[in-house]
């Protein structure tokens, strides 16, 4: 009896399934066709765009000079300390003079000598002049009196010479900076032996205020800017133009500076020219080798849309799209042209239109001719672009 109960129990249990499986409410579920999938839009609005052309490189000092000895000697004294700032002709090392010092001695007696014989020589050469006047004595003796005077003469200019050799010497054992500057490391310290125009530097000084800043640019980027430049297009300041610097992260440099051509040849290898910029420095800021970028202006894009680069795709044949859509609510693939990059978007210059309706969401689940139905990307927190409309090219 039981058995029976249990078995009655479980077909009414099945029943009760397919009775409720077939139930209309789930029928109209199961069977209702699905609505045309909700993306959400952006509108597209024309708008102008400075033209920011930027370039990136590396501090270099605006002067360095190392430091060498021009006399052989022991270093006697150090008369810096490394790191500080040094105005052109401070002293830097003294070497040992007591040998310069006594070549000097001695050059200033060999010209005293020098002169003294020249002395003598003239006075030879005046009195054969009288006697040969009376024929007293010969002309070939007056000659050679005559010569032995301006010989000795010209002893006197060659021993003034070397005098002036020893003390020049003399002074070289005074080290002294050859620019205004900041000095580095010492390689030597006093008792080191320094040797004449020796390959290793005993310090370097480098000028930092201003400083340069060498970027590379692409010789077509380049004859562009220059184009520009001529046009007009880029502006100038009393000749100059300015240029704006900027850390690596992102940070602006407090000092604007100038822009200069340095280069005059193209390196072949990488197709690239040098561009330097002069930046004030006061501060020491900028050190040689920090990586730096340099932006400066060249004008304006107008009636142009700035798109996140986000939304931005490219085709099969490499050309920028992005998908909107169209005006029958289908999904539209439009290829656009983009001129260049502003901040975290790409200035679209042709391909969108003001009023289009330029997809922001979905954008891997939705295809080209799909019907979608839209909705405003500022009526939803999620998948809105954060910079959308930053700029005021998509509203």
């Amino acid at each position: 009896m039981n058995r029976l109960n249990s078995l009655q129990w479980a077909l009414a249990s099945a029943s009760a399934l397919v009775l409720a499986a077939c139930s209309p409410a789930t029928a109209a579920q199961s069977g209702a066709p699905q609505g045309p999938p909700s993306v959400q839009t952006l509108t597209v609005q024309l708008t102008t765009v400075p033209n920011a052309i930027d370039l990136s490189g590396r501090a270099r000092a605006f002067a360095e000079a190392e430091i060498r000895p021009q006399v052989t000697g022991i270093v006697a004294e150090r008369l810096f300390t490394e790191g500080e700032a040094v105005k052109k002709g401070r002293a830097l090392y003294r070497l040992d003079a007591l040998e310069y010092a006594s070549a000097v001695e001695s050059a200033k007696a060999s010209l005293m000598r020098a002169e003294a014989a020249a002395g003598s020589a003239r006075t030879t050469a005046a009195r054969y002049e009288r006697l040969a006047a009376i024929n007293a004595v010969s002309q070939q003796e007056y000659e050679q009196a005559n010569a032995e005077a301006k010989q000795a003469e010209a002893d006197i200019a060659l021993q003034r010479a070397q005098l002036n050799r020893a003390q020049i010497d003399l002074g070289r054992t005074r080290i002294t900076a050859p620019i205004s500057g900041q000095i580095g490391r010492s390689d030597v310290t006093a008792g080191a032996l320094v040797t004449q125009n020796q390959a290793n530097a005993m310090a370097t000084v480098v000028q930092l205020d201003p400083i340069n800043i060498d970027l590379t640019a692409s010789a077509v980027r380049l004859l562009s800017i220059r184009q520009q430049i001529a046009s007009g297009k880029i502006a100038t300041v009393d000749g100059t133009i300015p240029v704006t610097v900027l850390f690596e992260d992102g940070t602006a440099y407090a000092h604007p500076g100038r822009l200069e051509f340095s280069e005059v040849s193209v390196d072949e290898a990488a197709g690239t020219v040098a561009v330097r910029v002069v930046v004030p420095n006061p501060d020491g800021l900028l050190l040689p080798g920090m990586f730096l970028r340099a932006s400066f202006s060249a004008g304006a894009f107008e009636n142009v849309v700035t798109v996140p680069q986000s939304l931005v795709s490219r085709t099969a044949k490499g050309e920028p799209s992005v998908l909107v859509v169209a005006d029958d609510n289908t999904v539209e693939r439009r290829v656009v042209t983009v001129d260049g990059q502003s901040g975290n978007a790409w200035i679209v210059s042709s391909g969108l239109a003001a009023g289009d309706k330029l997809i922001t969401s979905n954008l891997q689940s939705i295809e080209t001719g799909m019907t979608v139905t839209t909705v405003p990307a500022s009526e939803s927190a999620e998948g809105t672009p954060a910079n959308a409309g930053a700029r005021g090219g998509i509203q």
